[in-house]
């Protein structure tokens, strides 16, 4: 591979642009991601300081290089321990691309009608509600937290397990093809507690938090005015008509179960 230019000692080839510029590309896409965080600041750090192991390795300072090796292999195991969120958040953002979603089978999209029936019922009879829809990744450790019911999904079953006086109606349904997974499940609470001026309650944090750690979409219906909610991508949308809460479930749940490349050629061709 010929040589583009030289500085100093380092030679540098167009393959060598190509490495930089990918490498460039993901720390920038990690920064973004963490960027108002504290993770934020400790990963610039760590970035210096894997820079100034990379020219002193280049340099050839034997000590500096294994002082900044040591320090740099404890700040990875250290960041990786304390920011578990932020790294899950960026999992999820790597999940939710289009093209990894081709290989991921989707929620049926007959789960929309039904829960958006549900809802409506709960609704005008004031009684608090929290679904959370699974989209395509698996949110087993919050399954766990609960009861598991593996039972199919049905308007008057989720009227049933959040009647007030119900055993199964604090916490979170989790709904999975058809399928309600698990009653009683607790979820992390999202740290933002006011949105759009309005003070957020339990039951919204939680829907929120969930949607900012796992690719799903969180239906909550308020005990206090009966309004219906819907957190999707870390983003609440508030006081969904009937109609607005089925067009924004069937338009998340509508993706087509594709299994492979192959599938989704095939699909394309007989669209056309």
């Amino acid at each position: 591979m010929f040589d583009i230019f030289q500085i100093g000692f380092l030679n540098v080839t167009f393959v060598d642009l190509i490495d930089i510029s990918i490498v460039a590309f993901i720390i920038y896409k990690l920064y973004t991601l963490l960027k108002g965080t504290i993770a934020s600041q400790i990963f610039i750090g760590l970035m210096i300081v894997l820079l100034l192991s990379f020219i002193s390795r280049a340099a050839d300072f034997r000590v500096l290089s294994w002082l900044l090796k040591l320090i740099s292999d404890f700040w990875v195991i250290a960041f990786l321990i304390l920011f578990q969120p932020e790294i899950r958040r960026l999992l999820v953002f790597v999940g939710r691309n289009p093209f990894v979603r081709v290989f991921v089978r989707s929620e049926a999209p007959e789960s929309a009608a039904i829960i958006t029936e549900a809802a409506f019922e709960l609704s005008q009879h004031q009684h608090g509600a929290l679904m959370i829809i699974i989209k395509s990744t698996g949110i087993r450790t919050f399954i766990e937290t609960g009861e598991q019911l593996n039972a199919k999904l049905s308007a008057s079953l989720l009227r049933s397990i959040f009647y007030p006086r119900s055993p199964l109606h604090d916490g979170a349904v989790i709904v999975k093809n058809n399928i309600i997974e698990a009653a009683r499940c607790t979820l992390p609470l999202s740290a933002s507690t006011i949105v759009d001026g309005e003070s957020l309650g339990m039951r919204h944090r939680a829907g929120l938090g969930i949607s900012e750690q796992a690719d799903v979409i969180s239906v909550i219906v308020s005990e206090e005015t009966g309004s219906i909610s819907i957190a999707e991508n870390g983003k609440l949308s508030r006081g969904l008509s009937k109609d607005k809460l089925k067009e924004r479930l069937s338009s998340a749940l509508k993706t087509p179960v594709v299994k492979g490349l192959k599938g989704r050629i095939e699909q394309y061709i007989s669209e056309k």
